[in-house]
């Protein structure tokens, strides 16, 4: 079976990449497996841009196929913030999930309901020379009540579109055929069966 690595130490996004990727036919390989343990930098200015950084480094790491992925929730409310900055919003890298939301919620508090709002993701494939990306979306709304204990990130705030649940309520295999990363992954899928022949 050919092998893919996730250029993420991301638990819940390998989770979530090796179920959406089940049908692909392909391996995704976690770094930790492979004894590598690297942060890198997301200086870029768009979620795609970050994306690529990872894959970058990633491969040059490691001479593997890499799958890297960028999200973010941009919120109407608040000009689409906090977009590409998300997991930095509210002010620490090491912030907890509980403490992002709960930052999440006091910016939104002066703006009236409701808080239309949508993730997005950005994935990209890298192998040295060949680069292909995907784009992602999934779209709904900030509820003011976190609900739900399934997912990571501002999963619980996220009142889905289409069902009437959280993200964080949705349980895994509804979100994984409706976020915004099964949808950029699963647009990737015809590109990787080619490129690997499978």
């Amino acid at each position: 079976m050919p092998k893919i690595l996730l250029a993420s130490n991301n638990l819940g996004k390998l989770r979530e990449a090796r179920a959406i990727l089940a049908v692909s036919g392909l391996e995704v390989v976690s770094p930790d497996s492979l004894g590598i343990d690297m942060d890198v930098p997301e200086t870029g200015q768009t979620y795609l841009e970050n994306a690529t950084l990872k894959a970058k480094a990633f491969y040059e790491a490691t001479h593997m196929p890499c799958l890297a992925d960028d999200s973010g929730l941009e919120v109407d409310a608040l000009g689409g913030a906090p977009g590409i900055f998300s997991h930095r919003f509210a002010g620490l890298q090491n912030n907890t999930d509980a403490e992002r939301c709960r930052f999440l919620l006091e910016k939104l508090q002066p703006y009236p309901k409701p808080w239309k709002a949508a993730f997005h993701c950005f994935a990209v494939f890298y192998d040295g020379a060949v680069l292909e990306s995907s784009h992602g979306i999934c779209k709904g709304e900030i509820s003011d009540v976190p609900k739900g204990d399934q997912g990571f990130g501002y999963d619980p705030i996220f009142k889905l579109e289409t069902y009437p649940l959280t993200m964080a309520e949705a349980g895994e295999d509804l979100k994984n055929s409706i976020s915004h990363r099964a949808d950029a992954l699963k647009k990737l899928i015809p590109f990787l069966k080619n490129y690997f022949n499978i």
